[in-house]
Order: C-alpha cells, then structure tokens, then sequence
C-alpha cells in the first residue's frame, strides 16, 4: 500500500488490510519484503523496545526518531506514526508541533487514541494534508482512566457511545479507525456502518483489516500471552537457541574457524 486510497479500495473491493507495527530499520526492511500491507510505529515501542509497563512514557521527539528509522527500511510501504500520550491534547500550536515532527521523520499519516476533545484538531490536521487514523475501544494511552488493559464495550450503553465515536472520527476526516480490545459483534456493527475501513486488534474477524505488535506476532515476548494474539513464529525460542550456540562454539573454541577469519 503506497497511499491512504488504499486502504479506502480495499474496503470497496472487500479485501483485508494487514498493519503490523514496527520500531527499527531492520524489521522495516523485512516487512518490505513481505506482502504485509503497511506498518504502524506504534507508541507500544515504550513497553517492546523500552520495557516499560505502559505506552506513556514516549516522547514525540522518540517518536519521530523511531519513525525516521522505520521509514528508512520501509521501502515505500504506507507508514503510520502514533501520536504520543499528552501530545495532541496541549493546545492547537503544541499539537501540530508534535504532528509536525513525525510526519517530517517520514510518516504518512498519524494516528491518535480516542474521540472526545479530538474532534476539532482531527479536522484541523486532514485540513491541514495530514492523514489522520482513529483508535477506539482499548485505548492504552487512557490505562489509568480505563483502569487497566480490560475489552471495551461489553455493555450496551458502552456500546452505543464506541459506536457513536466512531461515527463523530469519520465525519471529523479519518481515514481509518482501529478497534482494539472490543467484543466481535460490536466491531461487525462499527464496520458495517462506516465508510471508512476499520483495523482490529482483538476486534474479531469482521474488521476490514487486522494489526499485531511485530514482538506478538513473532512469539519474542514469553510472558506476553493475551487472548487476541496468534503466534506465526517461536522467535523467542529460536533466538536463544542461536544464543547458545554461539556461547557453545566460543566456549569450545569452534568459532572463529579460518572461514570468518583474515589470512
């Protein structure tokens, strides 16, 4: 995917959109080798590359210089930067500073987490060229308000206001929304009722696209086992498999052999 009309085709022609994120040059470029559809430089970089326990703790400074890493090794894939915590909820000015560095860093468009009080500079950003994608549901930037990572939208006035959201974003200019942590029937309704396209995550079957974190997906978190996410490679595994062999051949004297070494 090289543009937003993209994602806007593939809901026409109801085909899916894969979003994986990513934080590194390296995993960029394998991703651009792959058929994956687009990457995401997530605010979840705090607790994959940072380790810390929430995604508040990133700056928009961090996030542009992890996006300009992606970006590189992106080899033109549609790339989109989350907006850090507290970054576009400082004023007009302060806002589009901090929109302003990632999408200088290389991103395509931005995404932020909820409805309320973002309406506005949702439509000042499209207004202003900037593509802008939605986040609904399981918002981890509100995890003290939500009181933890818990599914959004079990019962029906919860329902009713995620739906109503979702509605206010598309009007406000988005061009995507990303349901995460929601109940499958609620995602269904959302995307039914949208013309834009919808990404899930933990959102069921029915959204029009679907995004894992590139550490889930990978199986290199080993403590990390929530429900929605499916492993597609034992990298935790493997990768201290690899370890040890090093360490072995070192200890053992086996590596270097005259093959990696300078005659």
């Amino acid at each position: 995917m090289k543009s937003i009309l993209d994602f806007q085709e593939k809901k026409n022609l109801k085909k899916k959109i894969s979003m994986v994120t990513c934080y590194d040059y390296s995993f960029a470029r394998l991703l651009a080798s792959s058929e994956v559809d687009c990457m995401l430089v997530g605010d979840s970089l705090a607790m994959t590359m940072l380790g810390k326990s929430t995604t508040l703790d990133v700056s928009s400074d961090l996030m542009a210089v992890f996006t300009e890493a992606v970006v590189r090794g992106a080899g033109g894939k549609f790339v989109i930067a989350d907006l850090p915590f507290m970054s576009y909820r400082k004023g007009l000015t302060a806002n589009m500073t901090s929109i302003e560095k990632v999408m200088k860093a290389g991103a395509q468009a931005v995404k932020l987490e909820g409805a309320a009080g973002n309406l506005k500079l949702i439509r000042h950003t499209v207004d202003s060229g900037v593509p802008v994608m939605g986040h609904l549901g399981l918002t981890p930037q509100s995890v003290n308000q939500l009181g933890g990572f818990k599914v959004q939208g079990r019962d029906e006035a919860a329902q009713r206001k995620i739906k109503e959201q979702a509605l206010k974003l598309q009007e406000a200019g988005c061009f995507s929304i990303v349901l995460e942590a929601v109940p499958s029937s609620l995602a269904a309704e959302i995307t039914a009722s949208l013309d834009i396209p919808t990404i899930g995550i933990g959102a069921g079957i029915d959204c029009d696209g679907q995004v894992l974190v590139l550490q889930d997906m990978l199986g290199m978190n080993q403590d990390f086992k929530p429900k929605f996410v499916k492993k597609y490679f034992e990298g935790a595994d493997l990768m201290i498999k690899a370890f040890n062999n090093y360490h072995n051949e070192v200890e053992n004297g086996k590596f270097p052999t005259e093959k990696e070494s300078y005659s």
